[in-house]
């Protein structure tokens, strides 16, 4: 049986969660987690570099076939918004020039396909990814996020062509 390893990423300038899991089967799990942390003083550009150093070398490790990431959501803070598409941007690019296919979902559809609630907290997906992963520990949140969302798209894989989503 074949097995597929999945980079899923939460974009943040300071604390972006990553997490690199591989599936085979049914059976899902967890290689590494943790999170990209950047402090207040750290300039903008730096912090990309960071993010783009940090899940280039996760790639270099442990070469996954795909990349899930959060979907962009509306912010009220136009500031905001534009950071996170920043921090995105990063990413996107790291895996294009890398040849990776990456999917994006919302918080909503991780949610729903981890926890079985497009509304649980954060709290409840922390401690279904340690479930459904075996782990010994809850990871912390970004790292939950990140495994939260690796999971997810192990769930879009098997759905019917038409359901799934689409690389970006």
């Amino acid at each position: 049986m074949s097995s597929i390893r999945i980079l899923g990423v939460d974009t943040s300038l300071r604390s972006t969660g990553v997490a690199v899991i591989e599936v085979t089967g049914q059976k899902m799990r967890a290689l590494a987690y943790g999170n990209i942390h950047n402090k207040p003083r750290v300039l903008h550009s730096e912090c990309l570099a960071a993010i783009h150093r940090e899940i280039d070398a996760l790639i270099e490790e442990f070469s996954p076939e795909e990349v899930a990431i959060e979907g962009a959501f509306f912010a009220k803070n136009a500031k905001t918004a534009m950071i996170l598409g920043q921090a995105r941007g990063a990413v996107l690019a790291l895996s294009a020039l890398r040849g990776l296919p990456v999917y994006e979902y919302s918080p909503r559809s991780v949610k729903l396909a981890v926890v079985g609630v497009g509304s649980a907290q954060k709290g409840q997906v922390g401690a279904m990814v340690t479930r459904l992963l075996g782990l010994a520990d809850p990871p912390q949140e970004d790292a939950a996020d990140a495994l939260a969302i690796a999971i997810c798209h192990t769930h879009q894989r098997g759905a019917p062509e038409a359901l799934r989503s689409k690389a970006i």
